[in-house]
C-alpha cells in the first residue's frame, strides 16, 4: 500500500506478497526511486530539522526507534505532530512538510527518494528549521520517553 500523505497513516506495514518455505516476499512500496540510501543513527541524536521544497522520502525502518516530529512548512506556527515508528514500519514525508528524526535507540533505516541524493542537489533542496533541538532531545530522553 503505497503512503501518500503525512497524516495518521503516515505509517505503514509491508505488503506480503508471497510466502513459501523459502521465505516471505513483501512489497514495501512503489515509486520514482533513484536514489536508496542507508543511514545509520545513535541513540539520542536528531537527523532533519528541515523540509524539501521538491524531495520526498519513503522510509523504512529496519532496526530501532525513532520519533518522527513533523508539521508543514507553510505553517510554522501549527502544533508539532509526532509518531514513534517501530522496525519495519515505513514512513512518508512529502515536500513542504517540516520534519525531523529523534532516535531513541541505535537505528538504521532506508530512505528512498525520487533524487540521485548526490550531496549538492539535496542541499539545494533543503530549509533547515528546528523543529527538535538537542536540548529538546536530551530532556526528552531515549527509549524511556519524556523525563
Amino acid at each position: 500500500m503505497p503512503v501518500t500523505a503525512v497524516s495518521a497513516e503516515v505509517i505503514s506495514d509491508p505488503v506480503a506478497l508471497a510466502r513459501d518455505e523459502r521465505g516471505l516476499i513483501e512489497r514495501l512500496g512503489e515509486g520514482p526511486w533513484q536514489g536508496v540510501l542507508r543511514i545509520s543513527s545513535k541513540a539520542g541524536t536528531v537527523r532533519a530539522n528541515h523540509y524539501h521544497r521538491h524531495d520526498s522520502h519513503l522510509c523504512y525502518l529496519e532496526s530501532g526507534k525513532l520519533r518522527y516530529v513533523y508539521r508543514p512548512a507553510d505553517k510554522p506556527d501549527a502544533p508539532l505532530r509526532e509518531i514513534i515508528i517501530t522496525p519495519g514500519q515505513l514512513f512518508y514525508t512529502p515536500p513542504l512538510i517540516a520534519h525531523a528524526m529523534h532516535f531513541l535507540e541505535d537505528s538504521v533505516f532506508y530512505a528512498l527518494t525520487p533524487r540521485s541524493g548526490e550531496q549538492a542537489e539535496y542541499e539545494d533542496d533543503v530549509v533547515r528549521v528546528v523543529l527538535v533541538s538537542p536540548e529538546e532531545a536530551a530532556r526528552y530522553g531515549t527509549d524511556a520517553g519524556p523525563r
